[in-house]
């Protein structure tokens, strides 16, 4: 299959710029994977919209400031960072923008630290890096020094208003370099909204990094790798999830994250889901057999991309191109800060 086939055409004024004026009040397309139709309705009718006794599930991981802005050490030009994964206690990997101008040695100032660049390891990747500060950079450092990692597509300077928009209601455990955006409609509200309607609420962790946003690079999707993230389902979550399944109630993963934690935590032979802390390198495009997620809510997300490819998997790939001609054509705000799909 090759990645050129994830093709749409999208205007650039229908690419949000910033969020809505209030969180959940966004158009949500409504998919029928089955009968091959479309709804056009709003997020926060989605409790009308599920069976009672449906399992949503949301990642609960919580955003970093993990975007570094600081100038080199020897020219004072400046350089900017994505910090993806703590190393050890003074290093990081880091996704370097202008790569190809960072080298081994290279020292950058960012506020009150100096970071060495390391020598390149096989496990990178294109702009993938090792930096090694002079002292520990954690959460609390990054709250004061680090930038919300707005994607490029967001063509403006962090503000603010990002560090409260570009994070879930239930953001929990910190450790992800991008928002799992799906989240980003849900409020309290919303989500007491659902309890009422008989839906189950339960939680997984999946630390967003490059398995999710790199883009694909190869012309057959097949041969394109995934990076691993981390994850991780405790047990009161996983029976909650596996207690539906057994009954034969619907699991709705909201977003591609918690789509990829279920699937490949689940035991098929076992019918239940690997506890505790794991990692995942899956890639699920057409032709990926499901076993555990039964409906899926998520944004509308970039051509070529594997979180497209993802969505294609599940609602198959013409049905998903044809749904995302008519969002274009319909006035749909897309990608993060964009409106939403359920497909069910």
């Amino acid at each position: 299959m090759k990645t050129n086939e994830f093709h749409f055409d999208l205007p650039d004024n229908l690419i949000a710029q910033y969020p809505p004026a209030e969180r959940g009040l966004s158009r949500l397309m409504v998919m029928d994977r089955k009968q091959n139709c479309l709804e056009h309705r709003m997020v926060r009718d989605l409790p009308s919209l599920l069976e009672k006794g449906t399992v949503a599930v949301f990642n609960n991981s919580r955003v970093r400031k993990a975007r570094i802005l600081g100038v080199s050490e020897a020219s004072g030009a400046k350089a900017e960072f994505l910090l993806l994964e703590k190393l050890d206690d003074l290093s990081w990997q880091a996704l370097a923008k202008r790569s190809k101008r960072r080298r081994p040695g290279d020292r950058y100032v960012f506020n009150d630290a100096v970071a060495e660049v390391l020598p390149a390891t096989a496990s990178g990747g294109k702009g993938i890096l090792a930096l090694r500060f002079d002292r520990p950079v954690d959460d609390a450092w990054l709250d004061i020094h680090g930038h919300v990692p707005l994607p490029p597509y967001i063509r403006r300077k962090d503000t603010s208003d990002d560090s409260e928009r570009y994070q879930t209601v239930y953001a929990r455990e910190h450790g992800s370099a991008a928002a799992p955006t799906a989240g980003l409609h849900f409020t309290e509200g919303l989500l007491e909204g659902l309890k009422k309607a008989g839906i189950e609420i339960a939680f997984v962790t999946l630390h967003v990094g490059l398995g999710t946003f790199l883009p694909v690079r190869t012309e057959n999707i097949e041969e394109h790798i995934m990076h691993r993230e981390n994850y991780l389902v405790d047990g009161e979550n996983a029976s909650c999830i596996e207690r539906a399944k057994a009954e034969g109630r619907k699991i709705l993963a909201v977003g591609t994250t918690c789509c990829r934690v279920l699937e490949s935590a689940w035991i098929n032979n076992e019918g239940r889901l690997k506890r505790g802390e794991g990692s995942t390198s899956i890639f699920i495009y057409p032709g990926f057999d499901f076993k555990v997620v039964d409906a899926l809510f998520t944004n509308f997300h970039t051509p070529f991309s594997t979180l497209l490819m993802l969505v294609s998997a599940f609602a198959g790939m013409d049905f998903v191109l044809d749904s995302y001609r008519e969002a274009v054509k319909e006035g749909y705000r897309f990608f993060s800060y964009g409106d939403a799909c359920l497909i069910i």
